[in-house]
């Protein structure tokens, strides 16, 4: 099948990358054969078998479906990393929100179509972030990292639509808030 689709792309003057162009066995719960590769990345999102729910018969089985990638993944941690909010000490909490919210937002509308618990590590991050905000600005929290994860906790809780993550409120979102 690859010696045909690479005649057909040279045919239309294309080429595959050799190391990049592989054919995928798309496996789900019907398709239980062994191959070689079963998954694969393509724009910020690995398709691989992974377990579904069917709400209507209240039953559950595999699909081949997209979910955000583990490389996308690091690097909007890495992202939000560099953005330094824990030396951010000048700023409220409102004020870092209006900062960030427009690309936690973007992020959460491009890769959250499908499968949002992968965003748990994100969120987790992204609220580890803010505990670290919130114990260099407070000093009353600066050796307590339960008590800071605590407050944010109690933050998330009365002003659930300050961060569009805490707005999502889907089950495991506060995640990482008390470690």
């Amino acid at each position: 099948m690859l010696s045909q689709l690479k005649e057909r792309f040279e045919v239309c003057g294309l080429e595959l990358h050799p190391t990049k162009t592989k054919i995928v066995y798309c496996k789900d719960g019907s398709r239980n054969e062994k191959h070689e590769h079963i998954s694969f990345d393509f724009l910020g999102y690995t398709f691989r078998p992974r377990l579904c729910r069917n709400r209507v018969r209240d039953s559950i089985f595999v699909s081949f479906t997209p979910a955000v990638s583990r490389s996308a993944q690091k690097g909007m941690i890495k992202k939000f990393r560099m953005l330094a909010i824990r030396k951010r000490t000048d700023l409220s909490l409102e004020e870092i929100a209006k900062w960030v919210n427009p690309m936690i937002n973007g992020w959460i509308n491009y890769y959250g179509h499908f499968c949002r618990s992968e965003f748990y590590k994100v969120f987790r991050q992204i609220n580890k972030a803010l505990i670290w905000w919130a114990r260099h600005k407070y000093k009353k929290l600066q050796r307590r990292k339960t008590r800071a994860g605590k407050c944010m906790e109690n933050i998330a809780d009365t002003h659930s639509d300050l961060f569009a993550h805490w707005k999502v409120r889907m089950k495991g979102s506060m995640v990482g808030l008390v470690s």
